[in-house]
């Protein structure tokens, strides 16, 4: 009986959220298949997904250009926030990472308050990609730690919140109640001429039992009733955005519109204040002029496609990275493996979305901060062994069909 081991296998994983980026997952998860089967062919595309390390993987698949840009962080600090500005054909297309500048990463624990954080710096990075010559600025949607609404942002680029005497609101989402005109009469007129996209999970909407304030809020550091007020100061941003903004009235529908939700309402207010289009983020990112790449050939190409992420839980088949992969996998008939750096609520449910088989990569209980300090050496080990049992079911596979024979 003839037993087939791969031959070609894609390694094609997001990030590990504070431990390692893709790039550094699928560098470790190769070296794990490579000690197991060192005569493979593995091809490492890591998938951006609009959060951390979206700017780098994009820029680096293209032949792109990172830049740095000392921008207003969450908190109100100066942070310094990196963007792109891709190689390949086409318009000048700059891809600016809301995570880099408003993202729960730079929030520090004992600050984690979202009726606070600000999303100004995206709007700076918008306007300094402008700046650069960028003709089509593709905003990537993920890891924030806002929930206003994107008023921070708007403002940046020369909108003006206004409250019911006219003050221009301090921000933060806790002062969104009191919106009562947005005044978009001083916006860059740039952003008139340049389209903005936003790389966003559709499934997220801004007001509502799923919206942001409710679902996200909680995570990003909010009790119960801050959350209850960001929702009421979200609902009042939606209607005076409507009101006020790009294409109203007949504009889209901010409270439950796709995307919308995206990045703590960053999605509602792009849309409303500069009639950017939100998109889920892997019909943006994916495409071969954003990737470099052709995922689906390199997919289609391959007898095994290993993706992974941080946690798989319950959440991962509602749009996360391995669910894509796998999407796409199926279509083209490969099978899949999923590595996690931590298994979590409703982890099998991966299985009904073309997942074949998960595993984790801790081996033994530890705690978490000594798996995120050894992220990689725990990766490499555990895809290691991983390949060591498909060596041993393939070897189970031949003996038994010796015995049948």
């Amino acid at each position: 009986m003839t037993v087939y081991l791969p031959d070609r296998i894609l390694v094609a994983p997001s990030g590990f959220k504070e431990s390692l980026d893709a790039v550094e997952v699928a560098d470790a998860i190769a070296a794990g298949v490579r000690r197991a089967l060192p005569g493979v062919r593995v091809t490492a595309l890591p998938v951006p997904d609009g959060g951390e390390g979206t700017v780098s993987i994009l820029a680096a698949t293209t032949g792109g250009t990172v830049h740095e840009t000392v921008v207003t962080g969450p908190v109100g600090r100066p942070v310094t926030a990196s963007w792109a500005m891709l190689g390949g054909s086409g318009p000048r297309t700059a891809v600016v990472e809301m995570a880099a500048a408003a993202g729960l990463s730079l929030v520090p624990h004992d600050l984690r308050d979202p009726g606070a954080t600000t999303t100004r710096g995206v709007g700076e990075l918008i306007a300094a990609a402008l700046d650069a010559g960028a003709e089509r600025v593709v905003v990537g949607c993920g890891d924030s730690g806002t929930c206003d609404g994107g008023a921070g942002a708007l403002a940046a680029l020369g909108a003006r919140i206004l409250g019911d005497d006219d003050e221009v609101l301090p921000d933060g989402g806790r002062h969104l109640h009191r919106v009562a005109r947005v005044d978009l009469s001083g916006l860059d007129p740039r952003l008139a001429r340049v389209p903005v996209e936003l790389a966003c999970n559709p499934t997220n909407v801004l007001c509502g039992d799923r919206g942001v304030a409710r679902v996200f809020g909680p995570q990003k550091g909010a009790t119960p009733e801050q959350v209850a007020a960001l929702e009421a100061g979200l609902e009042r941003w939606a209607g005076v955005l409507s009101r006020d903004g790009i294409g109203a009235p007949g504009g889209p529908d901010l409270r439950g519109g796709p995307g919308t939700g995206a990045s703590g309402g960053l999605g509602a207010g792009l849309a409303g204040g500069l009639g950017a289009t939100p998109r889920s983020r892997f019909d943006v990112l994916l495409t071969p002029g954003m990737l470099g790449s052709d995922l689906d050939a390199e997919i289609a190409a391959a007898d095994l496609v290993i993706t992974a992420e941080g946690a798989i839980d319950f959440q991962t088949p509602r749009g996360k990275v391995p669910a894509e992969v796998a999407r796409r996998a199926g279509l083209a008939g490969v099978p899949v493996l999923a590595i996690a750096g931590s298994l979590g609520r409703g982890a099998p449910d991966v299985h009904d979305i073309g997942i074949g088989a998960v595993t984790s990569i801790m081996a033994v209980p530890m705690p978490l901060a000594d798996a995120v300090a050894q992220g990689r050496q725990l990766l490499v080990e555990a895809t290691e062994r991983t390949m060591r049992m498909l060596l041993l079911g393939a070897a189970v596979s031949r003996r038994a069909g010796e015995r049948a024979a």
